[in-house]
């Protein structure tokens, strides 16, 4: 019988349907900085993964890992300075009055233990979500979920908006007027979710909208329908596993671009930079009431090395300043963007902020019909070039990319000149 491939064990012990990236899925052994290399010595550019956000194997992210691994790893039920240290270091970043953190291992814990602490607060079920997210693989979650195929049918007491694209909206929209009419979608879905009886407990947004394609939404969009939600009693939930930890190179937090404090901040993936540590940010109040009525406890979350990696990712991330370098290098690859955008009509538009850019392709410029085929013809002729993209949106046609944070202008150059040779095969 002849040797099964890493493809087919692969398949035999995780499923056919464990989705990998790519037509010719990557088999990568090895990963440095923005570099990943695969099985046969191949180096890749990275411009996808915003797991290592400060780059792949940082050493001093591996050094915190190895020395506490090495010393000692425990819950979070026995005193311990590390844990402590790093809940002070990280809730200093926020604004008052989030200065709370729990701890969890990932971004959907993260957030079904959000909804929870809503529900809480409020007395309410009802929550209300973007036409087209993703929030995580909970059944909670699932049963919200837009973005990705479920079997759990989307749940009666949610209620799903769309979110204003100033690409898409009509000529002569103003953006107060795009911002009015979609705030309103945000109160009709209150008013539906009051009209079947149910409270409304939080609206749960990225406030980048990161799966949504990074829209460039109307200003006062986001404050205007936070102000609705609060209005009606519920909780505002800020979804920064995506926007957050320096991603867009004007603010730590995505949030901050709107001026407007959430009641809860769930944090995730890059925060240890691939070490699985997550959780959420509160004011100290609602963690008591809380913890009076629910004995919350995570036995991995929050435990020494994990709390000794998140801090040497806040370390990294302030010694390299890579919150400037995001804006540099982010503001050097929008120019780029911009550039093929003017050589290639299959561009209709790039947005994004520091380094997380979107490329929506279209078929035609003036009916903005999606090319979510050549996207993915691109995204393939891309790692086969060795740049690794990705893609989104509701048509799948919008390029997704979202490198590491070390990523240089030497970089930004080998994407731009890949990115545009194949535009060109196309």
């Amino acid at each position: 019988m002849p040797e099964l491939s890493l493809l087919q064990r692969r398949q035999r012990v995780l499923g056919s349907q464990s989705p990998l990236f790519y037509d010719k899925p990557l088999h990568l052994v090895r990963g440095e900085g923005v570099w990943l290399y695969d099985a046969d010595g191949r180096r890749y550019l990275d411009v996808y993964n915003n797991v290592p956000c400060v780059g792949h194997c940082h050493p001093h992210v591996v050094a915190a890992m190895h020395r506490q691994a090495a010393t000692l790893n425990i819950h979070t039920r026995y005193l311990d300075e590390h844990i402590v240290r790093y809940a002070e270091r990280l809730t200093a970043t926020f604004d008052a009055p989030l200065d709370t953190v729990m701890f969890t291992c990932t971004g959907s814990e993260a957030n079904e233990l959000a909804l929870r602490l809503a529900r809480f607060a409020s007395g309410g079920t009802g929550i209300i979500v973007s036409s087209y997210n993703y929030h995580g693989n909970s059944a909670s979650l699932a049963e919200v979920t837009t973005a990705l195929p479920s079997p759990e049918p989307f749940a009666a007491h949610a209620r799903a908006v769309p979110i204003p694209c100033l690409y898409q909206a009509a000529p002569g929209t103003s953006e107060e007027q795009l911002a009015e009419q979609y705030a309103a979608k945000v109160a009709e879905a209150i008013a539906s979710l009051k009209a079947q009886g149910l409270r409304p407990a939080a609206l749960l947004i990225d406030t980048l909208f990161a799966n949504e394609g990074l829209p460039r939404v109307p200003a006062g969009f986001v404050n205007k329908a936070v102000a609705l939600i609060r209005e009606a009693g519920g909780l505002f939930i800020a979804d920064e596993v995506q926007s957050g930890f320096a991603r867009t190179g004007e603010h730590l937090w995505g949030h901050q671009a709107h001026a407007v404090v959430p009641d809860i901040v769930t944090l995730g993936k890059p925060m240890g930079n691939g070490y699985p540590l997550a959780g959420l940010v509160t004011r100290n109040e609602l963690v008591e009431a809380f913890g009076r009525s629910a004995l919350y406890f995570n036995t991995f979350g929050g435990s020494p090395v994990a709390a000794e990696v998140g801090m040497a990712v806040l370390d990294v991330i302030e010694n390299e300043q890579l919150l400037a370098n995001a804006r540099n290098v982010g503001a050097y690859v929008q120019q780029g963007l911009e550039r093929l955008a003017a050589k290639h009509a299959l561009i209709g538009d790039v947005r994004g902020k520091g380094l997380f850019f979107a490329a929506e392709l279209v078929r035609d410029r003036q009916t903005k019909e999606p090319a979510g085929l050549e996207a993915r013809r691109v995204v393939n002729d891309m790692r086969e070039r060795g740049v690794l993209i990705s893609k989104i949106g509701a048509g799948d046609n919008i390029l997704k990319l979202r490198p590491p944070l070390v990523f240089g202008r030497e970089h930004a150059e080998l994407f731009i000149d890949t990115l545009d040779a194949a535009l060109s095969a196309l």
